[in-house]
């Protein structure tokens, strides 16, 4: 395979602006403390969820009934849309004649927004009509309690419109990165979030009160956004032959298949996890929310907010574009791995902590805290992937990172398959991790083939040093736990709060040490923008 930057006249590097990496990293520290809002508050809804129905099967009908209208937000314009087509094409129609002249941006953004409305719309009646159906395919019919089939097709239901409002709040979510405006999307998870609980709240006996919250947040997304676009010249139009459009289509294409078979996968993960009992999927749930906070904290932020300038620098500013990206590389290593080994050690008193009280028992913080733990192994490789998938995003390939999607995906679906006989429900997690591993190792390949790597950027050394630090994380943070053990083995709030506020201090003291002794540049000059700010 020929090298990218070997198919096209050389274009010199232009001097980047003084503050543009300022620029990434106000907006990287932006995003990430609307992450943290974002994580807490999604951390508050779980919270609330065990508090009320603990690891009810009613709450895995629940979670099966929004499984559908997350899965065609995920398919139609999800995440992997916006950040592999919306965002470069919307960007790309921003920055044109230096960003004074938007028309071309508002008619595209126009257009988009016209037709997926009009998609969507039909895509949620007919899901309405069929609902029987649908949940029967999730794997509904698989529940040992006859009623929660049932249960499962009312929620469904309520949940499916949410689709619609989900997808319209992620197109505008785009376009406000594009113009790199990001202090009301970053929080429209935040708000989605909050909703749940307080409609929660005030009917907490009633499953279906979360189905309502999921319904109330997904419109309160787009209302939130709205004061962003206040220059927006919104137009009627149903034009499919639109540039805009076709770009748009024409990148997600590749990535579409890949989605499928993921989704797909992710069915039937949760029939074979309801297999194991009526409440494993509830299991996963809980260890995925955990497993995701430092995920989300971490890896989003750095890298929704430094995929604009990846977009601009992937044209003809190759040197710029790996500098970009390696110092994206070098702080999601520096943060991501004493959190994983953290989180690893941690996983019992940290769900003890925050979920077992209410209906949520201490067998369930059993298996949740283990589920956890087997989720963690590959919490890294997915950090460095989500980078190496955006910078892919950024220079408008999305094919390749599809395929290795699709590879890594049927790796998983034959690794739980392999491991479910010994493993049962662990299976799930142990091929989770697995195909973590595989998909970043394919991405980087990859990048080596096309971009010759990162070679001379600090990006091995940073592991290097981060993985000892991680070591000395883990170490101190078990050892300070083993010697409180009786402290949370009392099940009092305070010993609880003392059980996880007692290692994971001792751990970040022992990490902040090692940044020092290590000289881990990254873990110093975070800490002192995040003093500045």
């Amino acid at each position: 395979m020929t090298p990218t930057a070997d198919t096209s006249p050389p274009v010199p590097d232009p001097t980047p602006h003084p503050d543009q990496n300022q620029r990434v990293m106000r907006a990287a520290v932006l995003l990430s403390l609307a992450n943290v809002v974002q994580r807490v508050l999604g951390m508050a809804r779980e919270i609330v969820k065990a508090n009320l129905f603990g690891a009810s099967g009613t709450l895995s009908a629940f979670t099966l009934a929004s499984l559908v209208p997350m899965t065609l937000y995920n398919l139609i314009v999800g995440g992997e849309m916006v950040t592999s087509s919306l965002v470069p094409v919307f960007s790309d129609y921003a920055n044109r004649t230096g960003g004074r002249d938007r028309q071309e941006l508002w008619h595209a953004f126009s257009t988009f927004l016209n037709l997926t409305a009009a998609v969507l719309l039909a895509v949620v009646v007919l899901v309405e009509l069929f609902t029987p159906q649908v949940a029967w395919l999730v794997g509904a019919r698989n529940f040992e309690d006859p009623a929660l089939l049932d249960l499962t097709v009312q929620l469904m239901r309520l949940c499916t419109p949410a689709v619609l409002f989900l997808s319209l709040s992620s197109i505008i979510t785009a376009v406000l990165y594009a113009l790199q405006r990001f202090t009301l999307p970053a929080f429209t998870i935040a708000t989605f979030n909050a909703t749940m609980i307080v409609v929660a709240l005030l009917r907490p006996t009633e499953i279906s009160s979360l189905a309502w919250g999921l319904l109330l947040g997904a419109v309160l997304q787009v209302v939130l956004q709205l004061p962003a676009l206040r220059d927006a010249h919104w137009q009627w139009r149903l034009d499919w032959r639109h540039p805009a459009v076709r770009r748009i289509i024409r990148l997600y294409l590749p990535i579409v298949g890949g989605l499928v078979i993921n989704q797909a996968v992710i069915w039937i993960s949760y029939r074979l996890a309801i297999q194991a009992g009526d409440e494993s999927v509830t299991y996963m749930t809980y260890a995925t929310t955990l497993y995701q906070l430092p995920l989300g904290l971490v890896v989003m932020g750095l890298s929704t907010a430094t995929l604009p300038t990846l977009a601009q620098q992937a044209q003809g500013q190759l040197p710029s574009f790996k500098r970009t990206l390696a110092q994206g590389l070098r702080l999601v290593i520096t943060l991501i791995l004493p959190a994983a080994v953290g989180l690893f050690v941690l996983a019992s008193p940290i769900v003890a902590l925050l979920f077992q009280h209410g209906e949520f028992l201490a067998r369930d913080t059993a298996v949740t805290s283990r589920v956890l733990q087997v989720y963690v192994f590959g919490m890294p490789f997915a950090a460095v992937d989500q980078m190496l998938v955006y910078a892919s995003y950024a220079r408008q390939d999305t094919l390749r990172p599809a395929l290795v999607g699709v590879v890594s995906i049927l790796f998983y679906l034959v690794v739980a398959l392999a491991l479910q006989p010994t493993l049962g429900l662990f299976s799930l997690m142990a091929a989770d991790a697995a195909k973590h591993v595989v998909h970043t190792a394919l991405m980087l390949w990859l990048l080596q083939r096309q971009l010759g790597g990162l070679r001379g950027h600090g990006v091995r050394a940073v592991v290097v040093r981060s993985a000892v630090a991680a070591v000395g994380t883990g170490a101190a943070a078990y050892v300070v736990l083993v010697l409180t053990a009786n402290w949370w083995a009392v099940p009092t709030f305070l010993n609880r709060v003392t059980a996880v506020a007692l290692p994971a201090g001792a751990g970040l003291i022992t990490y902040l040490i090692c940044a020092m002794l290590l000289n881990i540049q990254e873990a110093k000059s975070l800490a002192t923008l995040l003093r500045r700010k």
